[in-house]
């Protein structure tokens, strides 16, 4: 039984890799399969314009999908255990909310002109220095309200009064920026909007690094807890009783999950959905709950799905953009939905 749920995880990461072929072929310009693997391979293809495409476009978007899609995967996993809820997700935490209020104050209240001295309709067409407060404030932000939420969980004693405060926490946040898009101009209020909607296609590659060295460090910390998340998942007083220090884990647990949520928005937006959906459907897939293998079986699995969800976003053969958010939760909300049916055995009389 063991060895069949390795063998499919070997599938799911053929399977990844294929799609992160398709993501380089697919879009506005589509590219024969041949060709990029040429391009990748280092040689000239035999239209230079699809070099650049591949180089400079697809595949730092195709990358950032990849890690971005397996840290959404992977908080989302931690946080169901630690609050041993199945609609728990990274954003429980107000991570994200606090990146949304550092990007709002940003964009909606210190005003930072473009290059041209215009605003832009569209915040992934930051370049340099404006990018890169964007980038800032979202980290700073997320660091802020990761900073309280830790302070706060050393001085509690269970896990559902820190879910309650990071609720609350994450509504007072939001309050505050419904209250400065109230005072913002309606091209301040649009590049706000726009942030919101999320993306994988406005990370450079100096800027990936980053990424990429954020989202290392909270996979690492998280694989690290596997055992313990196994002993947490069966109540922090059982938990405690076979010696687990229910305080410290819950520590690191939120720094690991604040890690990879917050990196994640910071460089693409709030991605909705990929975490609550995607460790639902590993458990079905695999059939386990040891957390030494769920954790990179649900990492390449949202890896999969974001790349899945930012190729239908990109409509290949058109111009137009989808919502990559509303993309997720149109992929997301079904899975969801079709799980819980199953585990009611709501199919049995059809």
């Amino acid at each position: 039984m063991t060895h069949f749920r390795y063998v499919k995880l070997l599938i799911l990461l053929t399977i990844v890799m294929g799609a992160f072929l398709i993501s380089l072929i697919l879009g506005s310009v589509a590219i024969p399969l041949p060709e990029v693997i040429q391009i990748l391979a280092g040689k000239d293809g035999s239209n230079p314009i699809w070099s650049d495409i591949i180089w400079k476009l697809r595949l730092p978007k195709a990358l950032t999908a990849t890690i971005a899609g397996a840290a959404l995967a992977v908080s989302g996993l931690q946080m169901q255990t630690l609050f041993r809820n199945p609609l728990a997700e990274p954003s429980i935490l107000g991570i994200n909310a606090g990146a949304s209020l550092g990007v709002a104050l940003v964009v909606l209240s210190l005003n930072i002109p473009l290059a041209n001295g215009l605003f832009t309709n569209n915040l992934f067409d930051f370049q340099g220095l404006q990018n890169t407060s964007i980038v800032v404030a979202a980290s700073m932000g997320a660091a802020v309200t990761l900073s309280v939420m830790i302070l706060f969980s050393q001085r509690v004693k269970n896990s559902i009064t820190l879910l309650i405060f990071g609720l609350m926490f994450g509504y007072i946040t939001n309050a505050l920026v419904t209250i400065l898009l109230q005072f913002s101009t309606l091209i301040e209020t649009q590049t706000y909007l726009n942030w919101t909607f999320g993306s994988f296609g406005g990370v450079s590659w100096q800027q990936w690094k980053l990424l990429a060295i954020g989202i290392a460090i909270g996979l690492t910390i998280a694989q690290s807890l596997g055992k313990d998340l196994n002993l947490l998942a069966l109540g922090e007083e059982s938990a405690q009783s076979l010696g687990l220090r229910v305080s410290v884990i819950r520590f690191w647990i939120i720094t690991s999950t604040a890690l990879l949520s917050g990196t994640v928005t910071a460089f693409c937006g709030p991605i909705s959905f990929l975490g609550i959906a995607v460790p639902h459907l590993c458990r079905q897939i695999f059939r386990s709950a040891d957390h030494l293998f769920l954790i990179p079986a649900t990492a390449l699995l949202g890896s999969l799905l974001a790349l899945v969800a930012d190729c239908i976003a990109h409509l290949p053969g058109r111009n137009a953009i989808l919502p990559l958010n509303s993309v997720t939760i149109l992929i997301g909300a079904p899975v969801v939905i079709w799980i819980i049916l199953k585990q009611q055995s709501f199919f049995r009389g059809l």
